[in-house]
């Protein structure tokens, strides 16, 4: 009875940042307490369920006792902007696992070093050398729908490289197949080459699998120039289980996180981060010693040694555990956003038949011999696909990987948004899942699939909708890996979509269920394809 006093009641009487009497409209569970947000986050539906909220109170709720949810676009400028003094709250402090990187940092003078030594890796021209790696994989993971294609037709099936959603067949001319676990094979390989010089191997495996040290005293070994123990771990199942735990622990208070732990789902998650950890420290200690061992001459050069030869202002370059932290943000930042992104194109691609048909005339036309393909940078240049990109966009608007409000605290003097003064330490966010639903931005048509809506637009509304769209973050913390990962989907998606034909399988739910960690991802994605000349 006490805790429940002190803990709830009297901070929700005492009103410390005014938000009682301010009237911010919401339920009243979530003005007493964190527990309404982290039990919703670890449902893993939480930009639903605030999303239904906005639609029932309007623009500003509360959703915690110290938390405010504004879904506008003016907001969105406001709370992310630069040389406002917000800074990001105590839910960053859940993602933490080797040291603080560039995303979870919340100290502004070590976010601008960390930033200085990280950002240029992601120039549009360092950027540009990476597409011939890129495209290796789309090739490989094309000769093994080729491969299964042809033995579905043969009257063949199984369950090589599929996931839950079950294994793959041939009917009326198509291969029958869960893509969402080679979206994520896919992405993993990319990332796994283009930072640390290998991939991981799963398109080839036809399999999730990574590598980890075999037990915390191999991790503990990292460093030294002996052999270090290691196993095999399924990397996507263990990324997906750090976002829900890292989101869910981040909702509740500090003081509550230490009796969290002891909760078998959280103790499973705490697990998670620290395998996924020592995905990062088996990479870059392998990277590091064939460096080292003159032995690295499979490609010319990769994020790490970018990383490397990296210096803050002082001329000092990373050493070697915040090397490794920033590979693991690269790790994590690299595979589950293009992965999720990915999958949720191809699957409304499928369920927009029309869609699809435009986009197939466009490539048709851009990219006449099937033979050039996986497509070049400079096949998707600026203007030559406009079709594609607006199919990236509004892949981007309706699936936002990075769909919850990503939470700021109000700097010192208070920080006024749509009107309302709110006071120092308050917790402000706006949600992408909301904002990208907008019916004034929008149009009423917020749940389909259309990219004309990307097309043709000028002045007043491409302003509207450049301050409203909102895949990577706005302001000084927003994602600097944008040039790649936007890159990546249109190699990516432009060749898939270019070399094969989708539908969604009849019969089935045809909706793409998702859980949310972190990020939000596709539970699934059963669709039937078929090669076209």
């Amino acid at each position: 009875m006490g805790f429940l006093f002190v803990h709830i009641l009297l901070p929700f009487f005492q009103d410390p940042y005014s938000l009682r009497r301010l009237s911010i409209p919401g339920p009243t569970i979530a003005a007493l307490t964190d527990l309404w947000l982290g039990y919703h986050s670890a449902k893993g539906h939480r930009s639903e369920v605030v999303h239904a909220l906005h639609e029932k109170y309007g623009r500003i709720v509360r959703i915690a006792p110290n938390h405010v949810s504004i879904a506008s676009p003016d907001a969105l400028q406001t709370i992310y902007a630069h040389g406002n003094g917000a800074l990001k709250s105590d839910f960053y402090d859940a993602f933490v696992s080797i040291q603080r990187g560039l995303f979870n940092t919340r100290d502004r003078i070590e976010h601008t070093r960390k930033r200085k030594l990280v950002s240029h890796i992601f120039s549009q021209k360092s950027v540009l050398e990476f597409e011939p790696y890129i495209r290796v994989y789309i090739k490989e993971l094309s000769e093994q729908w080729s491969r299964l294609y042809k033995l579905a037709l043969e009257g063949q099936q199984g369950n090589e490289g599929q996931g839950q959603g079950g294994g793959w067949y041939g009917r009326n001319g198509r291969l029958w197949m869960d893509a969402l676990p080679w979206c994520n094979y896919l992405a993993f390989d990319i990332i796994g080459d283009l930072a640390f010089g290998a991939p991981f191997g799963m398109i080839k495996a036809c399999k999730d699998t990574a590598q980890i040290p075999a037990s915390e005293s191999s991790a503990e070994l990292a460093d030294s120039k002996g052999e270090v123990a290691i196993k095999e771990i399924p990397a996507v199942k263990i990324l997906n289980g750090r976002g829900e735990y890292s989101m869910s622990m981040g909702v509740l208070p500090p003081a509550y996180r230490p009796f969290a732990k002891k909760i078998p789902w959280f103790a499973a998650g705490a697990a998670d981060v620290k395998a996924l950890a020592g995905i990062a420290i088996i990479a870059v200690r392998k990277r590091l010693a064939a460096q080292e061992a003159g032995t690295l001459s499979v490609r010319k050069t990769d994020l790490l040694e970018k990383l490397q030869r990296g210096k803050d202002e002082d001329g000092k370059p990373m050493g070697r555990e915040e090397l490794t932290a920033e590979a693991l943000t690269l790790l994590i930042a690299g595979s589950d956003t293009t992965s999720n992104s990915t999958c949720a194109i191809l699957y409304y691609l499928a369920r927009t038949p029309a869609a699809q048909a435009k986009l197939h005339a466009e490539l048709d036309k851009a990219i006449p011999d099937v033979e050039a393909l996986p497509m070049t940078v400079d096949d998707v240049k600026a203007d030559r696909l406009p079709y594609l990109d607006a199919c990236i966009e509004e892949g981007l608007r309706i699936h936002s990987t990075s769909a919850l409000g990503l939470p700021r605290l109000v700097p010192k003097g208070g920080m006024t948004v749509e009107g309302v003064m709110f006071p120092e330490g308050t917790v402000l966010s706006v949600p992408s899942y909301t904002i990208h639903r907008d019916t004034e931005v929008w149009g009423d048509d917020t749940e389909e699939f259309r990219p004309e809506r990307w097309l043709g637009l000028d002045g007043d509304k491409r302003e509207l909708v450049n301050k409203t769209f909102n895949p990577f973050s706005v302001g000084p913390r927003a994602c600097v890996g944008r040039n790649l990962a936007y890159l990546e989907l249109q190699l990516i998606v432009g060749s898939l979509v270019r070399m094969w034909d989708f539908v969604l399988e009849e019969g089935l739910d045809q909706e793409l269920h998702t859980s949310e960690g972190f990020l939000r991802k596709p539970l699934g994605c059963r669709v039937g394809i078929r090669r076209r000349d």
